[in-house]
């Protein structure tokens, strides 16, 4: 896809929706990468419905040192992952209290040095508290711009540098959340609403039906 074609189609997004919201629930900076890390592998709807009472008992570091590894487990047994999610929220509570005195860190190499963060939670964390334009890339983004031509790579990392490198800078900050939410309702993994697709019109994706 050209430049311009990529132009229009955030443009597009844009009129559509000027300032997305993410859709996990979250209170503060340490429910946020809480929620991030549950959101691995995991709805945002099956998320919000587990941090509803989680964060209400549980939303700093301290409390959910409290509340302790075997109860939080129980609370989030309904999501996938749990053990390995149970164990990264407690050791990360642990280095936040000991190493950051209780607060998240805002520098992307630091949060990725953090239990259960990657690139993508690091990502989309910079971008909703800080507001730094980042791009963050999890199954959806990587989905939607590579079948509708944004980009054509093979991996996250790759697709992520292509697109920081193609999308206007005054589209960046609501990149993410626009691909998001477009390969959430519309450019579905299976059976994709093309006729519903506001850009599909400039989608080169070979199996589009309109």
């Amino acid at each position: 896809m050209d430049l311009k074609k990529i132009e229009l189609v955030f443009e597009k997004f844009s009129q559509s929706n000027p300032t997305p919201k993410i859709e996990l629930n979250y209170t503060n900076h340490f429910t946020l990468l809480t929620a991030l890390i549950l959101s691995a592998r995991a709805t945002d709807v099956s998320v919000n419905r587990i941090t509803k009472e989680l964060f209400s008992i549980a939303d700093t570091p301290e409390r959910m040192l409290i509340l302790g590894q075997n109860e939080l487990r129980k609370r989030i047994n309904s999501i996938g992952l749990c053990n390995s999610k149970t164990k990264n929220i407690v050791k990360l509570s642990k280095i936040l209290v000991e190493q950051y005195n209780s607060k998240v860190p805002t520098n992307f190499e630091d949060l990725l040095s953090l239990p259960g963060v990657g690139r993508k939670s690091a990502n989309v964390f910079l971008n909703s508290v800080l507001g730094i334009p980042t791009l963050a890339v999890d199954t959806h983004v990587f989905r939607v711009s590579n079948r509708i031509g944004l980009v054509k790579e093979k991996d996250a990392f790759k697709t992520e540098q292509s697109l920081l490198d193609l999308i206007p800078r005054k589209y960046l900050f609501y990149a993410h959340r626009w691909l998001v939410l477009h390969g959430r309702y519309t450019c579905r993994a299976q059976k994709p609403l093309c006729r519903a697709c506001i850009i599909h019109d400039l989608c080169e994706f070979e199996g589009k039906k309109v």
